[in-house]
């Protein structure tokens, strides 16, 4: 069973993902913010990454380029999906090292499709 770590400011969202990705078979890891997400790939193992950009303090753009530079490198083929209901931030050269950007819809065939897409690329599905 993939383990996805899910990581939004937004209770709401967290818990509405959580249950989706559950019903998917996917075991959901959850953080708050991306100080949270950091803390919790440097103690776990996880296989996916699904991460929203506008969060208080440290945003998702910035705990992507952290993913990327320290941990990444640890962890090799640990795939990044931002997740973000702005479609502004496509064009921030930040944005482009995810591995995919998915705009936030109530429809989660989108990020549900993303997801097995990139676990069967990295070979974690």
């Amino acid at each position: 069973m993939a383990r996805v770590l899910l990581v939004d400011d937004s209770e709401s969202i967290r818990l509405l993902y959580e249950k989706e990705l559950e019903e998917e078979g996917y075991e959901v890891v959850l953080a708050a913010s991306g100080e949270e997400a950091l803390d919790i790939l440097e103690k776990e193992n996880v296989d996916l990454v699904v991460l929203d950009i506008k969060m208080k303090k440290m945003s998702g753009l910035e705990a992507l380029q952290h993913i990327v530079q320290h941990i990444v490198k640890e962890k090799n083929n640990l795939p990044v999906i931002l997740c973000s209901a702005y479609s502004s931030y496509q064009d921030d050269f930040s944005s482009w090292l995810a591995d995919s950007y998915v705009i936030k819809s109530s429809d989660m065939s989108e990020l549900k499709g993303e997801i097995r897409r990139l676990l069967q690329k990295y070979g974690k599905e």
